[in-house]
């Protein structure tokens, strides 16, 4: 490509961000005269939570970044995230287990993402609101009606469709959560399904599925975003929530409907024990010497090339680690039916043949030699990214390209 090509792109993706800026601009200008009123000011909420100005512009370029969008977008972000309390936000509970919640609850360190977690103008959330029975009911009937069309569903759990969704009733009238689901997410401006139980089914879908579990897109048969995990970071739905605010619009999803920025690589590509996976060093037996050395994981069932997700960037426990890092492989847990597809949990997937060989044969190829597993590891990386059916690994008649990752 000459020097003039490559000019003449930037100049043209130059003045695609200008535009799109102005459009977010006029965007955030008429959603402030819309959306109801703080219920706190963002400012000091920050100085309470310990927050410094330095940290939260930090923070905003992290996340401008995350969000694939270009410096430029800063302020924006920055303004967006003053805006973030202003959103109702209507959290259901279907049949779960409040992991989610508890992990988006549970810190010790906050941080702009749990500080903006705890600002949201949450209108009703079974576990943390004061009311119960006929007068939760009440709430969320309120909700409805003062912001239909306004307010964004949030879904943690599976919904059951067996006998008509009378495996699981709600509230002091009996209601099943399929007749919950339905009435609240046909109001909502968006439906975004929080955790691999409201996106796929996760363990309550699992094999036999006594209940008929579902997801919620597949249960109603709606569109909806999908911030998949068991649980999922925070930060994750922040971005998500931020980004419907900057646009008035969705990221950008892939074909499990996932946001891409958050969901678009896969677990292995950012993995902190890669180079010994390149290098064909693997844990064989748990607390031997290559666990001692944070050698790859793989062979003790690391799922992790088969997983999309950013948990190696955004980790668990603010910040501070996550499970490959703490020891075990990863279980897949943001793919569609992973308690199903990735399992046995740790031990490797062996019936996906990769390059003509086992997943387990192609392991043992990779330390055959010292000089050349490198090499070797790289060519069977190769194989994984171009033969691999994202989401599913062990589906042997789909080769469909998976959308988002091409």
């Amino acid at each position: 490509m000459g020097k003039k090509a490559e000019e003449d792109i930037r100049k043209n993706a130059d003045g695609y961000y200008r535009q799109l800026m102005k459009q977010c601009k006029v965007h955030l200008e008429e959603q402030d005269k819309t959306l109801p009123p703080a219920r706190t000011d963002f400012q000091e909420t920050l100085r309470e939570g310990g927050v410094t100005r330095r940290s939260f512009l930090k923070w905003t370029g992290a996340m401008t970044a995350a969000l694939m969008l270009p410096p430029m977008f800063k302020p924006l972000v920055a303004q967006a995230a003053e805006q973030f309390s202003r959103i109702p936000v209507v959290w259901l509970h279907l049949a779960e287990c409040t992991g989610c919640s508890e992990a988006f609850l549970r810190t010790s360190y906050p941080n702009v993402d749990d500080i903006l977690l705890d600002t949201i103008s949450l209108e009703y959330h079974e576990t943390l609101m004061a009311a119960a029975g006929y007068q939760a009911e009440a709430c969320l009937e309120k909700a409805l009606k003062d912001f239909s069309g306004k307010f964004v569903c949030v879904v943690e759990g599976a919904i059951p469709m067996g006998l008509d969704g009378r495996y699981l009733t709600l509230g002091p009238k009996g209601k099943t959560g399929l007749e919950v689901a339905k009435e609240v997410t046909s109001k909502a401006a968006m439906t975004l399904c929080i955790g691999s139980c409201s996106s796929f089914g996760n363990v309550q879908a699992a094999k036999p599925n006594p209940t008929d579990a579902k997801g919620v897109g597949d249960a109603l048969g709606i569109s909806t975003v999908n911030i998949a995990g068991c649980p999922p970071s925070p930060q994750n739905f922040v971005g998500t929530v931020l980004h419907y605010i900057l646009f008035g619009a969705l990221p950008a999803l892939d074909g499990h409907g996932r946001p891409v920025w958050a969901y678009g690589k896969r677990i292995h590509d950012y993995c902190e024990r890669r180079p010994h996976y390149d290098a064909g060093e693997y844990v064989e037996e748990w607390g031997d010497e290559g666990a001692k050395k944070g050698w790859c994981l793989y062979k003790k069932g690391c799922k992790g090339p088969y997983t999309y997700s950013n948990c190696a960037k955004v980790r668990f426990n603010d910040g501070m680690s996550w499970p490959i890092m703490g020891g075990h492989g990863c279980m897949g847990c943001t793919e569609p039916a992973f308690w199903d597809t990735m399992a046995p949990l740790e031990e490797p997937i062996d019936e996906k043949p990769i390059g003509g060989y086992s997943a387990n044969a192609r392991a043992d190829m990779l330390g055959m030699a010292l000089t050349g597993a490198a090499v070797v590891g790289v060519a069977a990386h190769a194989a994984i990214t171009a033969g691999i059916n994202h989401g599913q690994p062990r589906k042997k008649d789909d080769n469909e390209p998976h959308e988002g990752h091409e």
